[in-house]
């Protein structure tokens, strides 16, 4: 940096692996351990900018996986731009959920697991990882399903595809050089924008597409229950618990500290702004390639979208996008199994970091390479349910995703934790709306699995039961809050946690156990509830 200055006074940490401090050497740059000098001048800021650039943009990019590919091609090639409206919707809830992650990340030092056993006691610590576990498990295999399902478009030997690709997913990680996995990670991200020419080559009407992104509408003549579980589909897969995780490891160890707070910002909305183009295009090329053609109102799979790509715009369109395909299946596999290595390690009180080589760090590689192992083999195993797994995946993201978000809200007003960060006023009333309206979707999501002929009547009272939860919630908040004292902001950019072990017992009001019982017995209900309902699928061969 310009002027360097290097705070020499020794800080108490709460990190966990000691890998976790030092300087920030990131894919386009390097900031030195404790430097406090200033970012005067436009050039000074870009580097810093450069410097920090990473976590934002992977958590993002890595969530427009296959199921991101599916779902938007589906409401493409399904219902048009109809759903466009959707994505705008979701960007200031994208925004609020992963700054609120970062935060904990940069003031901390400590992971989102382990935060919530500290906080919360064993069974909600226990419960996060082991959910976060299978989720992720699963989440995984749906990333090599997409992969073969590029690769059969192309042309390539599936098992070799496959088997290659799990082989650079585990060595993107297993230097032992933070750097270089960023590096490797942000190439993958720029691939991502290999959907912008097949957008330019079907040029769909921009004036259409504008409308519908601020328009609100359902597509006529379609059915309300089909249309409300690809509406909570697109949610899942733009808002997933294991981005929450992710993240928050990923900055503790990338070594980032309160100070660079606005630089992790910036690389979070430039991360923001890249899925949604990458949104927005796939609903758009595919609603304009299919519109007049038999293959409109048939979705399959997004195998079947490249082929319909090359059948009527261009080889070149098809191979495009079977290429962004396996690149946004290779990122997202590589975040999700790193977020759950990162969540064991933290629990557990194990090395944990990329700055580590894998002799150094055997079980926290073991689990992240292990992860990859299985789903790639699972893939290639013949008669393995691929389509109820992704099933799967959905609906219990649909599940756990409202009790992530929970936690995220609870730990963000722990003043213990997060000190003169605390969550704003104004930020608690959205966050909240936002847990309501996930409840409500989670819900419908569920009885859709359960019964599957879910009439519109039940759906629309589902819907307005949210609504009625949503406003008692928001009135609740407002009056149990409403003493609350100001936020001393003072000293923001130097204050960290101390150790978990100097940290006051969590102050629990009645209303917030009762809330905590409440959600204990909707997981275990609606995620057993679920489970069920995939076993008799599976039992009975209907995945």
């Amino acid at each position: 940096m310009s002027t360097t200055k290097l705070l020499t006074i020794p800080h108490r940490s709460a990190v966990l692996d000691d890998a976790h401090i030092g300087d920030i050497r990131g894919a386009f740059g390097t900031i030195r351990h404790g430097d406090i000098g200033p970012r005067d001048g436009w050039w000074a800021r870009l580097r810093t900018l450069l410097a920090i650039l990473g976590p934002g943009l992977i958590v993002m990019v890595g969530d427009n996986d296959v199921g991101a590919f599916g779902t938007y091609t589906q409401a493409g090639q399904d219902y048009g731009t109809t759903l466009l409206w959707t994505l705008l919707l979701l960007v200031p809830v994208l925004y609020v959920n992963q700054e609120m992650v970062l935060r904990l990340g940069a003031v901390t030092g400590v992971g989102h697991a382990r935060l919530i056993l500290e906080r919360f006691g064993k069974f909600w610590g226990a419960f996060s990882v082991i959910d976060l576990f299978l989720l992720n498990a699963l989440t995984i295999v749906t990333e090599f399903i997409g992969i073969s399902l590029a690769l059969d478009y192309l042309g390539v030997p599936r098992e070799a595809g496959v088997i290659a690709s799990a082989a650079v997913i585990i060595a993107a990680a297993a230097t032992g050089d933070f750097r270089r996995f960023e590096r490797f990670s942000l190439l993958l991200v720029f691939g991502s924008l290999l959907l912008v020419p097949i957008l330019v080559w079907v040029h769909p009407p921009i004036g259409q597409i504008a409308h519908d992104l601020v328009v609100p509408q359902f597509p006529e003549g379609g059915k309300l229950s089909d249309v409300m579980l690809l509406i909570i589909a697109i949610v899942g897969t733009t808002v997933a618990p294991w981005q929450l995780f992710f993240q928050q490891s990923y900055v503790i160890d990338k070594r980032i500290t309160p100070r660079f707070m606005r630089y992790q910002r910036a690389d979070l909305w430039i991360g923001i702004v890249i899925v949604i183009i990458g949104a927005v295009a796939m609903m758009a090329f595919t609603a304009a390639t299919f519109a007049g053609h038999e293959e409109f109102g048939n979705f399959r799979d997004a195998g079947a979208v490249a082929a319909g790509l090359g059948k009527h715009v261009g080889h070149l369109a098809g191979v495009f996008f079977a290429v962004a395909l396996i690149d946004a299946s290779i990122i997202g596999a590589m975040a999700v199994s790193l977020s759950t290595a990162y969540a064991i390690g933290d629990v557990l009180t194990l090395r944990h970091s990329l700055h580590r080589k894998p002799k150094e760090a055997k079980a926290f590689y073991a689990v992240y390479g292990g992860l990859v192992a299985v789903a790639a083999a699972l893939v290639l195993t013949p008669g393995t349910p691929l389509g109820l797994l992704t099933n799967a995946v959905q609906t219990l993201a649909g599940v756990l995703l409202p009790s992530a978000t929970v936690f995220l809200l609870l730990l963000c007003n722990d003043k213990a934790v997060l000190g003169p960060w605390v969550n704003e006023r104004w930020l608690n009333l959205f966050t909240g709306a936002v847990i309501a309206v996930l409840v409500m979707l989670s819900i419908v999501l569920t009885a859709s699995v359960l019964y599957p002929d879910m009439s519109e009547t039940t759906i629309l009272a589902i819907l307005c039961g949210g609504t009625v939860l949503a406003l008692g919630m928001a009135a609740a908040f407002l009056f149990i809050r409403r003493d609350r004292m100001p936020i001393n902001r003072i000293g923001q950019t130097t204050w960290r946690m101390p150790p978990i072990s100097e940290l006051p017992a969590p102050h629990m009001t009645p209303l917030t156990r009762i809330w905590m019982i409440v959600l204990r017995g909707y997981l275990v209900i609606a995620g057993g509830l679920v489970l069920v309902r995939i076993i008799q699928l599976a039992t009975t061969g209907e995945g």
